[in-house]
């Protein structure tokens, strides 16, 4: 018989699936978007489309098309969000055609993505200004559906995809625009090479101010500040520069000296935690 107890915590619950950074920034910072994956043979080598949400936080979709979508931005229940989604997707693929999948039980001793999901596919992310991708694409709609889009999509921070860089996106709130780019190293490798860069001068992307960081599913997301006369282009250029940096300073392994120490201190003191 299956257990039913929630599953032990996982820190890095989507480690070793193909795009693990982008995979946490569609569930904490990405409004709306979608990616690819594809179950395994043993479970039917089926396409699945990953989003961030769902109308009315339905953790999945089964489309009339038969399209399978299943949303990360749902309060997560267990201690591993990763078994968590595998329970949600194969509910889904149970489901008629037209069938949303509303509640959920705790997946207990299940498989995780990891298990379920084809790890040669990648994860390519398209980044959505609105939510009509929850719709099929012959679908009709009504003036009423049309407005209930329009309100949804005026809630959207308009969001854009770094291309020279994985998992870095530039949203825009406003006057203000910042850069959160996701790392999938371990967190406090990547706190101590940011250090390394802050204690250098060397930490702003571009021009941009490095504002912080936080944590969310294991692996940490810097933030910078971009200057409202900064193109994408230019932001493009920066990041791939800072990357360099970022990834040399990976590699140090000398112990931190006191000013990285206290650049340190700076950074981990004005952290934010997403469990």
């Amino acid at each position: 018989m299956a257990s039913h107890t929630a599953p032990e915590f996982v820190l890095r619950p989507f480690e070793g699936l193909p795009g693990e950074a982008d995979w946490v920034a569609l569930r904490e910072v990405v409004p709306a978007a979608t990616a690819t994956a594809r179950t395994t043979a043993e479970h039917g080598a089926r396409d699945v489309l990953i989003t961030t949400n769902l109308p009315g936080g339905w953790p999945a979709l089964h489309r009339g098309d038969g399209v399978v979508l299943l949303a990360l931005q749902n309060q997560a229940s267990t201690g591993d969000a990763s078994r968590e989604l595998a329970a949600n997707l194969l509910a889904a693929f149970e489901l008629e055609p037209g069938t949303s999948l509303t509640t959920v039980g705790l997946p207990g001793s299940g498989p995780r993505l990891q298990d379920i999901l084809d790890l040669t596919v990648p994860f390519e992310v398209t980044v959505h200004e609105g939510f009509d991708y929850w719709l099929e694409a012959d679908q009709e709609v009504s003036d009423e559906l049309r407005a209930s889009l329009d309100d949804a999509a005026a809630g959207v921070i308009p969001t854009v995809k770094l291309a020279s860089v994985d998992a870095a996106y530039l949203a825009t709130f406003g006057s203000r625009r910042y850069v959160r780019w996701s790392w999938a190293v371990d967190e406090e490798k990547l706190i101590d090479a940011i250090a390394r860069l802050h204690a250098r001068r060397e930490a702003r992307l571009g021009d941009a101010r490095f504002l912080g960081a936080f944590r969310s599913s294991g692996i940490v997301v810097p933030v910078w500040d971009i200057e409202s006369k900064t193109t994408v282009e230019e932001i493009e250029t920066a990041a791939v520069a800072l990357e360099k940096l970022l990834t040399a300073a990976l590699a140090e392994d000398a112990p931190l000296d006191a000013n990285e120490r206290r650049a340190r201190a700076g950074i981990v003191a004005r952290q934010l935690t997403l469990r």
